[in-house]
């Protein structure tokens, strides 16, 4: 089973930019995408009669929003974290057989942290969640996750310390997840592997010189581990400031 996270940062503009290429290349059973930014008819993707669609969006225009595109049809679906929603569009759950998947845009704590306290705030909450659907059966979590957990996730760690998407407050939010029960896939099959990144700033010269910051996942429970056979980060993918992310599971597909 073959799974695909990719914050496209606007889906329109990533289509415009080959998006359609890479989904038809990867054939993913499950292809996740998060920063959609769009509203309700405002894309029509031709992904095949076989491919279910699901969307959540922001309730402000050219914002945020999540989609999962699945070959499998899911048990049941839910959208955000609550059951009044949330107005940014930022979740979406679906439950198969063998797991739940969620599909998250973990909200950015701002250049000057204003947004931190929020911030910290609706991690304790999706920990929460996460730990609720984790007593039905095992999670796997993807998304643009907005931390760098470790030095070696990021270029530049030393003068990064305590900016957005790596403070000691988020930083620590993720150990609090992953010591909960869950494994960073990549970094459970690739422990010292350094200078892979998933996003870039758009600065002249950036992503040439491999300037980044690994800040796209997939977790896994570790109640899934010996199901995990790859992890990778497609650092070649243009076509957003994010690459995509992708994981292999030896799992039934129904």
């Amino acid at each position: 089973m073959k799974l695909i996270s990719w914050n496209v940062n606007g889906l329109r503009a990533c289509v415009n930019k080959g998006f359609m290429d890479y989904y038809q290349e990867m054939q993913a059973d499950i292809f996740c995408v998060q920063e959609t930014k769009l509203q309700a008819g405002q894309i029509e993707l031709n992904l095949g009669e076989d491919v279910y669609q699901y969307w959540n969006y922001a309730l402000k225009k050219g914002y945020s929003g999540t989609a999962i595109f699945t070959r499998m049809k899911p048990l049941s679906v839910r959208y955000g974290m609550e059951e009044d929603s949330e107005p940014e569009g930022r979740m979406i759950t679906l439950e198969f057989g063998a797991f739940y998947l969620i599909n998250v845009y973990t909200p950015n704590a701002k250049r000057d942290l204003t947004r931190l306290p929020y911030r910290l705030e609706w991690e304790d909450r999706f920990l929460a969640y996460v730990l609720g659907l984790e007593q039905l059966k095992p999670v796997i979590i993807c998304g643009d996750l907005n931390v760098a957990h470790q030095e070696m996730d990021l270029k530049n760690p030393k003068p990064n310390m305590g900016n957005s998407g790596f403070t000691l407050e988020e930083r620590s939010k993720m150990t609090e997840l992953l010591a909960a029960g869950y494994l960073d896939s990549y970094r459970h099959l690739y422990p010292d592997r350094t200078d892979v990144y998933s996003w870039w700033s758009y600065m002249p010269k950036v992503r040439e010189r491999n300037v980044g910051w690994r800040i796209d996942y997939f977790l896994v429970s570790k109640k899934l581990e010996k199901a995990i056979q790859e992890a990778q980060i497609d650092c070649h993918v243009l076509g957003s400031d994010h690459c995509p992310v992708s994981l292999q599971l030896q799992l039934p597909t129904h």
